[in-house]
């Protein structure tokens, strides 16, 4: 009898912890999961044309998604400039006219989605700073220490917005909060995510991570991403 009582015993406490481990187990694999919620209600059309949703992008970060403080970001101007600048989150998005866009993003690895982007001109927030008459190129640095560049011609001739929001939900941390570059007509290596800091330059042949590693720094879609 006591050894009855003993058996059963150490089987409901066998029970208890199995039911612990595999609550554990699910409450882990929800957090690794890359689902997020958004602050808004998505638009998925706009001005008649179907838009992809925030959830078809795929992760490919170099470091995987950067979640940063808001109360601790800044975004910094600098470089070849007369007055270098550090603004505040709510600075960049409220201090700025905003400007919407739908603009498809072609990833090298054969993906591509179509989004609603929200957000600023890069011309407008640099040219506070007041670029120097040699300045040609801009180097944009990311939390996760991913860097890429562009002509300053390029950015300013086609309106190239740092985008906020995308299909009418900020930007979640996933896919760039706080800030994401909209480089249209250039493969999605050159869309920068996590952007806080515009280092402004005159080293036209400046590379950044991907660059450096064979891919084109001029990265036009109607040509290879490869050098």
């Amino acid at each position: 009898m006591w050894m009855k009582k003993s058996v059963n015993l150490i089987y409901k406490k066998y029970v208890l912890l199995l039911i612990v481990v595999i609550f554990i187990i699910n409450m882990l694999s929800g957090c690794m999961q890359e689902d997020f919620e958004l602050d808004a209600v998505e638009v998925r059309e706009y001005n008649g044309e179907d838009l992809s949703s925030v959830h078809d992008f795929r992760e490919n970060s170099i470091k995987g998604p950067q979640y940063i403080d808001r109360e601790n970001y800044t975004l910094k101007i600098t470089g070849l400039v007369k007055n270098p600048k550090t603004y505040i989150y709510d600075e960049v998005i409220n201090d700025f006219q905003n400007y919407k866009k739908t603009i498809t993003l072609f990833c090298v690895e054969g993906w591509s989605v179509k989004i609603l982007w929200e957000g600023i001109l890069v011309k407008d927030i640099i040219q506070e700073s007041g670029p120097l008459e040699n300045a040609n190129t801009l180097i944009f640095h990311a939390y996760d220490g991913y860097t890429t560049s562009l002509p300053i011609e390029y950015v300013d001739d086609n309106n190239i917005l740092l985008s906020f929001k995308i299909n009418n939900v900020t930007l979640p941390s996933e896919r760039g909060w706080p800030f994401q570059l909209v480089a249209e007509n250039k493969w999605g290596y050159k869309w920068i995510k996590w952007v806080t800091e515009i280092e402004i330059s005159d080293n036209i042949d400046y590379e950044g991570y991907w660059e450096r590693r064979g891919y084109s720094n001029n990265a036009d879609l109607n040509k290879s991403f490869f050098d």
